[in-house]
């Protein structure tokens, strides 16, 4: 039954309708579509656009709650990702990757043979000298894997037996935000759908009360002045709006302009969308812009989004047992102890992709005091992640990721001494892990030289990592697809091969 209010609506409609001219119907059309479909050589398509939209556009509207593919491509291992980026490249060689070489070549020259003709960062390019730097930290094996770890990690040491380490990871950026964009992109030109958006296009969301890409933010003890993170990291580029990352913040409201103003209460705001959105779905008829329906289905999202966030968000009910688990931290809204534990608590709740973006990791100077403090802030608050996701079931189908941008440099950059030296950025060869779902336990592939400077065995490129991060999700990273000006866009642009020596 078409309620009253519709019945008046569609009258002066109607009556307006009658009264327009087709260039007042074609102002409603964007500039760029209408040189896009004006052209002669198409004018007949034009031309129906005009007179009778329907039939270009026709009436569908997706369910938020359904991806583009209807089902994964095939039976996926993992349902749901964690991804721990440590903005700022994180060193391997004080973390993961143990060189005795540097050590015992501690202030000699790297070299020239092994630098090659390779690009390095403009901050070191006039050195001239560039001596080799040994990590101050010890290195131990643990679990029955025998992986090496530092001592800064401890806690991470000893679920060991759960990670795969990738430690030959490589990328082409060598500055931090082209090098952030390409690793969420795949390009590193901004604009592009970052890899949770394209997982929200391609698969839709598991809860309907929210998004499928959730974003966490935390600094700790990292350098304040390390860059800033745009929120264009986590979005949609030329997708859907629908589909950009959702930032979760600590404090009052953790989503900005989330609840209802002063003065407008829930069946307010209850009935308000749906007068909302028959009017919209009248303009989508005429007009058949597409995103008219994501802002009426970011409106919705919202409006359920008000009862779920703040339970979400809510530890009260949390046991004492899993604050002592996450480590002291845990109970500082904002921090990375934190927001591991709301990481948690969403893939719970059937969010699919989670990222929690850890900023500072830029010791270009007071290295060792620095990164003694970063390594600290994640340490403890990793490890229990994923004992926690492992204990309750989720590690089955649940996949973390932990890695930055690039490495560091084996060299100095600045003058060697033995408290203020530091590392530059090095994307030729760099450590990640991942554990959980789909994923083999407690091994380590890839290698470095002795040097950690350049690739020995197995490289992967980003366009790997995200090729085989879908594959795990159910998804060719050949056939999601998006068709934007003309060409045929995916995450991976026109490269990428599966790790399968890593699959389980």
């Amino acid at each position: 039954m078409v309620d009253k209010n519709q019945n008046n609506y569609q009258k002066i409609y109607s009556t307006s309708k009658e009264k327009s001219t087709e260039n007042e119907i074609l102002n409603n059309l964007s500039r760029r579509y209408f040189l896009k479909k004006g052209g002669l050589s198409i004018g007949s398509l034009a031309l129906a656009s005009i007179l009778n939209p329907k039939n270009l556009f026709g009436k569908s509207r997706h369910p938020i709650s359904k991806g583009v593919l209807g089902k994964p491509h095939f039976i996926p291992k993992v349902k749901k990702v964690i991804y721990l980026f440590q903005s700022g490249g994180p060193s391997q060689f004080e973390l993961f990757d143990n060189k005795p070489l540097l050590k015992k070549m501690h202030g000699l020259e790297l070299p020239k043979s092994v630098r090659g003709n390779q690009r390095i960062t403009g901050m070191t390019s006039d050195q001239r000298s560039f001596p080799l730097v040994g990590s101050p930290f010890q290195f131990r094996y643990f679990g029955e894997s025998k992986t090496s770890m530092s001592s800064l990690v401890p806690n991470l040491s000893k679920v060991v037996d759960e990670i795969c380490f990738i430690r030959s990871m490589h990328t082409e950026a060598i500055n931090h935000d082209p090098a952030l964009t390409f690793f969420q992109s795949g390009s590193q030109i901004p604009g592009r759908p970052c890899i949770g958006s394209w997982l929200s296009y391609g698969l839709g969301t598991d809860n309907k009360n929210l998004p499928a890409f959730m974003v966490l933010l935390s600094r700790g003890t990292g350098s304040p002045s390390a860059i800033a993170l745009n929120s264009r990291i986590w979005g949609n580029g030329f997708l859907p709006s629908i589909h950009q990352g959702v930032q979760l913040r600590s404090g009052k409201d953790p989503v900005l302009y989330l609840n209802n103003p002063n003065g407008v209460n829930r069946p307010n705001r209850r009935n308000f969308l749906n007068s909302l959105g028959k009017l919209a779905q009248l303009q989508y008829e005429d007009i058949g812009d597409p995103d008219i329906i994501s802002n009426i289905n970011q409106y919705e999202m919202a409006y359920r989004m008000q009862t779920s966030v703040p339970e979400i968000s809510d530890f009260s009910n949390e046991p004492e047992s899993t604050f002592k688990l996450y480590g002291p931290d845990s109970k500082k809204p904002g921090t990375y102890a934190s927001n591991c534990i709301l990481a948690r608590r969403l893939v719970e709740n059937d969010v699919k992709f989670v990222q929690l973006y850890h900023m500072g990791w830029d010791q270009h100077y007071k290295l060792k005091s620095a990164i003694e403090g970063q390594a600290r802030d994640i340490d403890q608050p990793s490890a229990a992640l994923i004992k926690d996701l492992k204990q309750r079931g989720l590690l089955e189908d649940t996949l973390v990721v932990f890695g930055g941008e690039f490495g560091r440099t084996s060299y100095c950059q600045g003058k060697l001494t033995p408290e203020l030296f530091g590392r530059d950025h090095h994307p030729r060869a760099f450590t990640m892990w991942m554990a959980g779902a789909g994923i083999k336990p407690g091994i380590s592939y890839g290698s470095t030289d002795d040097f950690g400077y350049n690739i020995s065995e197995n490289p992967v490129h980003v366009h790997d990592f995200q090729a085989t991060l879908l594959h795990l999700l159910g998804i060719d990273h050949e056939r999601l697809i998006y068709k934007h000006q003309g060409r045929r866009f995916r995450l991976t642009d026109v490269h990428g091969e599966i790790i399968k020596d890593i699959l389980a």
